[in-house]
């Protein structure tokens, strides 16, 4: 196994990757972008499920010709980085192990995405590796760029939280978030390869519906990091006093749209809120922020997050998309890993 704790060189050199967990929506087009980027090496692809399967026959969309296998130590010793792409608890035991072999991790999972242990277990149960926490790096480069580029453990956000903390993070950076109601919408592959319940074709085609609305465990996760964007700001008291999140699942395959309400601590005029979000993200080479409310269509199959900030009456409205296994999975996990790796950013991602 080569060296990675110093950026990749020299000029044309690759990082060898492995997937794990690459029969699953996420994990899957995390190979296909890995194997198509010109500055990493996609080595090995495993699955729980599938194993014997070439991923292009599984995915015939995607262009990976590679047998996905069982995970295996010795798997470890051919790699540099390693992609997680199992769910939460299943991901733990594997980040461990890479990060024991010395590999560089972007993890999928809500296992290493929160500061507070209580927090996590509160919402999904004991951790098996909490020793790992402390050393993890939220994934979402907007606002974590420098410490991810030293990191070497990532901790990729969820769809939700990436959507709405990119719509918030200017307004909770100035202290202004008080009461927020934040509407969400996904797309069904949201729910995994497996479904779930209630994600038959009977049961959402030509419909709507919200799901887990006082429980949902991407809150505890957005409520965390708005509250560590105001106090980075200075306004440590000026977390949201209150915070309702509500997922709906609309009928299309992928794709993500967030409307956050929000009553702010003071008035605030057009001007200035189109100043805050200029100041925020003006030089972001994936956020792009719109005169007009954005759509799902609009950024499908891209790592950009399209954002609408508008004062309305006392209520402050932004509107977020993106698309939820792009920039709210897989790609993002590029932009992260692409940061570890000392590359620019961008490479790989269009």
């Amino acid at each position: 196994m080569a060296d990675v704790s110093q950026p990749i060189s020299p000029e044309g050199a690759k990082a060898r990757v492995l997937v794990a967990g690459a029969t699953g929506y996420a994990g899957a087009l995390a190979a296909q972008l890995v194997w198509s980027h010109p500055r990493l090496e996609l080595s090995v692809i495993t699955g729980r499920s599938d194993a014997g399967r070439r991923l292009n026959d599984l995915y015939p969309r995607y262009s990976v010709p590679l047998t996905l296998k069982e995970l295996e130590e010795t798997d470890f010793d051919e790699v540099e980085v390693g992609i997680v792409a199992y769910p939460h608890g299943a991901a733990a035991p594997v980040v461990a192990q890479m990060r024991g072999r010395g590999l560089l991790v972007v993890d999928l999972s809500a296992d290493f995405r929160f500061d507070s242990l209580p927090d996590y277990e509160k919402a999904y149960g004991p951790h098996s590796e909490p020793g790992l926490l402390d050393g993890a790096v939220y994934g979402l480069p907007e606002l974590e760029r420098a410490r991810i580029a030293e990191a070497e453990l990532v901790a990729n956000p969820g769809c939700y939280p990436t959507a709405t903390i990119l719509a918030l993070a200017p307004l909770a950076q100035a202290g202004l978030l008080e009461d927020v109601v934040v509407d969400a919408k996904s797309g069904v592959s949201g729910a995994g390869r497996g479904g779930g319940e209630g994600t038959a074709f009977v049961t959402i085609t030509e419909n709507v519906n919200a799901y887990k609305p006082s429980g949902h465990r991407h809150r505890p996760e957005i409520a965390e990091k708005l509250g560590l964007i105001a106090a980075s700001g200075g306004n440590a008291e000026a977390a949201p006093e209150r915070l309702t999140f509500v997922p709906h699942l609309v009928p299309v395959d992928q794709g993500e749209l967030v409307s956050c309400y929000v009553t702010p601590r003071r008035q605030v005029g057009q001007v200035e809120l189109d100043e805050l979000y200029a100041a925020a993200y003006g030089d972001e080479p994936f956020i792009r922020l719109r005169e007009l409310p954005p759509g799902m269509r609009d950024v499908r199959e891209t790592n950009q997050c399209h954002v609408f900030p508008l004062v309305t009456d006392d209520r402050i409205l932004v509107e977020s998309a993106i698309d939820n296994l792009w920039k709210g999975a897989s790609s993002q996990a590029i932009q992260n890993l692409n940061l570890m790796l000392g590359l620019d950013e961008t490479e790989g991602l269009g």
